[in-house]
């Protein structure tokens, strides 16, 4: 079984020995064993294996400067390592790389013979198998480069636990310990660059992208970890396609097709060189110009697409780069590269036909034939290029520094530098296996590993655990996913004005390890957009909405697409595309662009503005008017004018008006807390003591000439006390209820925003409605019933109350505070306060003027009624007129009594008074003037009651006349003793109180 099985593998590993023969292979022996695998070519021949012979391996094709210099980092990365006296010191490292040629059929076949010589170690055949050439076993391999294949490699070499650092693989999927357990990196995760990609494109405030990738395990997570970074930062994309460097015409004519159609811009690429190749080829056939291209770092300096033929379309392309490293010696080592020289390398005969377009006359493909496959190699370099079909033979002597390839540019070593530090990360891990002391090693029970017989997995324990520094200072450890977090470059293509070449400008950078919002730096200064141009493109769905707007939604297109709308009232935004607008401040109102608040506009009843300034004038005309009359008053106290309407009650009146008019200058300028508790019961016990006086006044006079004959106790209660202590009465109650008022529910300054949007107007809380209706109420209570006394007492002499001007004045005032109450529940802000300001002001004015304008005028103008005679005369003539009244009264029930008893009329004997009618009531009178003048001339007077119904004449002589003078008291006695008219004696009675 055993002799079996050692055929069986012999068998699989000379399978793949014929394979990779000694021209296909890069091989060196050591102690250790080093495998490696790089992109020596692009891509593979395609071939239909109609399955009618034997399968014959595929042809690589299309040479890859690029790869084979990565090969040479590998080489140099050992060499160096040999050669150190500290490294590894009496042990030799060896290598056997193979040419994956960039697909995954070709890599599996190189890491098959990695393992089946792996397994040959393993079983121990040495004794069985005489292998002269024994070749140790791989203990780690170096590669692969793209992350597909490294994905299927891994999955291959992770069965047998032999370690494998990738120097190019960045898909995020690998960093899967659990499905890749030997696999580490020297490269950073792509889910880095994803962040970076999405942080460029939100720094130039772009929102509208399309997004192309290679469909395998690099392109499709980095591009699905793109579309999560750009979801956060509200960034849309309009197209997304996956390609391949096999796709067919047709898939790639569509891809075209629907970038030409895209409005976007700008496109993320996450792809290889290869892969993107074809869609380029054909964009570039097209000619669509105008695209800004966000390249990831497996493409961002790919010599197959950084072409001047190309630049006319990709000019404007941003990508990433790997942090560049320094490898001393290395330019030197690249070199001394020559078919004969590099024995061990059996790639460097096809890289010098390729570089210099000839052929080596000695070489199995070196016949002009043979050449036919190199056609269209990936710089279209050299004078052949695959034009021809044939090749002059290479000297030997050409100078490989008289040529500019990929191969020699050696100013930004990023991936060589990865490679080389991938080697030194293995050598470094057996240099722990090789000075590791017994007992404090990672294995059971601290043991060590035998550097002479160690093996894949313990190898790959030690990587794990690696910590050492590069040749650069910086610190070297893998993660816990075998990663190692590095920064990016950030580069922009350049046109050289020197050769036209393409060269990469770096232009910012990206710090994995800075905090988030300080990780990306840009130079925009240094970015030319198109090869040309300083202005950052455009690639937005909406244009970008000015301040004073925020983007409006467009139903069933994305977020990214949008409508500006301007921003309501009361909100701004000072930003371009805001979101959203953001409210003013309570106090602040937006400007007329919106862009920001300002201030809102305060309104109060101001002292300066021209209506504040006309009721003021007003209030002051009111009290400067009350001033006058009060004066007027003082100075004609002993007037019978003054004396007539109760003076002291007058005093009160006008003091009381005073404190009207004041009363309304609490209503103008800023309220206060104190301004808004002091206004309202300032005017409400203001114009209850006014109406108390006013209603005080008329009721005692009317009680005066309606009542019985005063006696002392009648004079007594209707003396000057009792008229004070009912208007303070009155008063008392309206104190009572403003100072309840202010104790439960006090008024305050109150700043109301609801009213108006920009204006704040500064107005007093009444902190109760309810107890201001109270307050009103209660005045308008007290005016109903003083214009109830006023209206029964209008035909009382004008000299006392004068009636009928007080019940207009009552009138006025009913008028002004109906109105008052929908003019005040209809207006707002400071015209409130103007409202009842008015309203004072008129009431007040209407009851000055009705009642002592009049009295005022005749004090002024006309003295000649302001006498003790014409106040007596006009009391004589009412006491008269109701004497007649009475005496008709009693007539008119005497007649119709003796109609019922005997149907007889008469007379009565005494009296001088005939009635012919008592239909009407009227009783004109001869004025007291008249009758003045009549007295002056010497002439009789007669007072005449009636319009022939009653008549009732009275004859007035000379006091010199004794005669008559005796004849008329006795006529006017026998009236009086006949009729018994209590009322005329009670007028006369009380004449000298007037």
């Amino acid at each position: 079984m055993t002799s079996y099985s050692c055929c069986l593998i012999l068998l699989l590993f000379t399978w793949n020995t014929a394979a990779y023969g000694p021209n296909q292979r890069a091989q060196k022996k050591g102690d250790i064993i080093l495998g490696g695998l790089f992109p020596i070519h692009f891509g593979v021949a395609a071939k239909d294996q109609d399955l009618k012979s034997r399968p014959e391996s595929v042809e690589c094709i299309r040479y890859n400067f690029r790869g084979f210099r990565w090969l040479q980092a590998m080489i140099f990365a050992i060499e160096e390592i040999n050669s150190s006296p500290t490294l590894l010191p009496n042990m030799t490292l060896g290598y056997r790389i193979f040419d994956t040629c960039n697909t995954v059929s070709k890599a599996l076949e190189a890491t098959l013979s990695f393992v089946a010589q792996n397994k040959i170690d393993s079983l121990n055949l040495d004794e069985f198998c005489n292998c002269s050439e024994h070749i140790p076993s791989t203990i780690a391999v170096v590669g692969a480069t793209g992350s597909g294949i490294s994905t299927a490699v891994a999955n291959l070499l992770g069965l047998f636990y032999i370690p494998q650092v990738s120097y190019a693989s960045s898909s995020r999927l690998l960093s899967n310990k659990n499905q890749f357990k030997s696999f580490l990196r020297t490269i950073p995760n792509d889910e880095h660059q994803a962040t970076a990609m999405a942080d460029i494109i939100e720094y130039f405030r772009w929102n509208w992208v399309g997004t192309i990738a290679a469909d395998d395990d690099y392109g499709r997570p980095g591009i699905e970890k793109f579309r999560e970074e750009a979801e956060e930062r509200d960034i849309c994309i309009d197209f997304s396609e996956l390609i391949s460097q096999y796709s067919d015409e047709e898939e790639i004519q569509q891809v075209v097709e629907v970038i030409q159609n895209s409005t976007a811009r700008v496109i993320v690429v996450f792809s290889s060189g290869p892969d993107l190749e074809p869609l380029i080829k054909e964009i570039v056939r097209r000619n669509i110009t105008g695209k800004i291209w966000l390249a990831s770092e497996a493409w961002a300096s790919s010599s197959l697409i950084a072409m001047p033929e190309f630049f006319r379309v990709i000019g404007s392309t941003i990508g990433f780069a790997l942090k560049a490293g320094q490898i001393p010696g290395f330019r030197e080592f690249l070199q001394k590269v020559h078919p004969k020289k590099s024995t061990n390398n059996g790639f460097a005969k096809e890289f010098w036909e390729e570089t210099f377009n000839c052929y080596l006359p000695d070489g199995s493909k070196n016949s002009p034939a043979s050449t036919s496959f190199h056609k269209g190699h990936e710089e279209g370099l050299g004078a052949g290029n695959g034009t021809s079909a044939f090749r002059p033979p290479c000297t030997g002597d050409e100078n490989i520094t008289s040529v500019e390839t990929p191969y020699m540019d050696y100013t930004h070593l990023r991936i060589s530098y990865n490679v080389y530090l991938a080697v030194y990360s293995i050598a470094h891990a057996l240099q722990d296996i090789y000075t590791c002391t017994p007992g404090k090693g990672l294995f059971t029970n601290g043991s060590c590993a035998d550097i002479k017989k160690v093996e894949a997995w313990q190898v790959l324990k030690h990587l794990r655990h690696l910590n050492f520094t590069n040749n650069m200072g910086e610190q070297v450890d893998f993660d816990e996913f075998g990663d190692l977090v590095g920064n990016y470059s950030i580069i922009n293509w350049h046109l050289s004005p020197e050769d036209g070449s393409v060269v990469f400008e770096e232009v910012g950078h990206y710090n994995v390890y800075a905090k988030k919002g300080e990780r990306l730096f840009i130079n925009e200064n240094k970015i030319l957009w198109g090869g040309f141009s300083k202005e950052v493109p455009f690639s937005n769905c909406s244009r970008d909405c000015l301040p004073g707007t925020r983007k409006g939604i467009i139903e069933g297109e994305p977020t990214c697409c949008f409508e500006c709308v301007d921003c309501p009232d009361g909100e701004y935004s000072d930003e371009t595309d805001a979101s959203a607008c953001d409210k003013c401040p309570e106090d602040y109102w937006s400007n007329e662009n919106h862009t920001s608040c300002i201030p809102k506009q305060i309104e109060f009843l101001a002292w300066t503005e021209p209506f504040g300034i006309a009721l003021t004038l007003f209030a002051v005309l009111g009290i400067f008017l009350t001033s006058f009359v009060l004066g007027v008053f003082t100075k004609f106290r002993n007037t019978p004018i003054v004396k007539a309407t109760n003076r002291e009650l007058s005093y009160l009146l006008l003091f009381s008006l005073l404190c009207c008019f004041s009363s309304s200058l609490f209503f103008i300028g800023e309220p206060q807390n104190w301004t808004c508790r002091l206004r309202q019961p300032a005017f409400g016990i203001s114009f209850v003591l006014c109406i108390s006086c006013i209603l005080v006044k008329t009721n005692r006079v009317l009680l005066v000439f309606e009542a019985k004959i005063p006696t002392s106790l009648h004079r007594k209660w209707w003396g000057l006390n009792l008229q004070f202590l009912l208007v303070f009465l009155c008063t008392f109650v309206q104190i009572v209820i403003c100072v309840i008022w202010l104790y439960t529910a006090p008024p305050s300054s109150y700043r109301n925003h609801e009213l108006e949007d920009e204006i704040i107007f500064i107005t007093c809380h009444e902190g109760s409605l309810m107890a201001l209706g109270f307050l009103i109420g209660y005045t308008c209570l007290l005016a109903a019933i003083c214009f109830f006394f006023a209206f029964k007492s209008r035909k009382l002499p004008e000299n006392f109350n004068e009636a009928k001007f007080i019940t207009f004045s009552m009138l006025i005032f009913f008028i002004v505070w109906i109105s008052f109450i929908p003019a005040y529940a209809s207006t707002y802000g400071k015209f409130v306060s103007a409202v009842e300001v008015i309203a004072i002001l008129a009431a007040s004015f209407g009851l000055l003027a009705c009642i002592f304008f009049n009295k005022v005028y005749i004090i002024l103008f006309k003295p000649s009624r302001n006498t003790i005679e014409e106040v007596r005369c006009s009391t004589a003539a009412h006491a008269f007129k109701v004497a007649a009244r009475a005496t008709l009264r009693r007539s008119n029930v005497s007649r119709k009594r003796s109609n019922s008893l005997g149907g007889s009329t008469g007379s009565t004997p005494s009296s001088s008074i005939s009635s012919k009618s008592n239909h009407e009531d009227p009783f004109p009178l001869p004025t007291c003037a008249e009758r003045q003048r009549q007295q002056q001339r010497g002439c009789k007077q007669k007072v005449s009651f009636g319009s022939g119904t009653v008549t009732l004449s009275l004859s007035f002589e000379e006091p010199q006349k004794n005669a008559m003078a005796n004849r008329n008291a006795k006529r006017r006695n026998s009236l009086e003793a006949q009729n018994s008219d209590d009322s005329l004696m009670r007028h006369r009675a009380l004449l000298p109180l007037q």
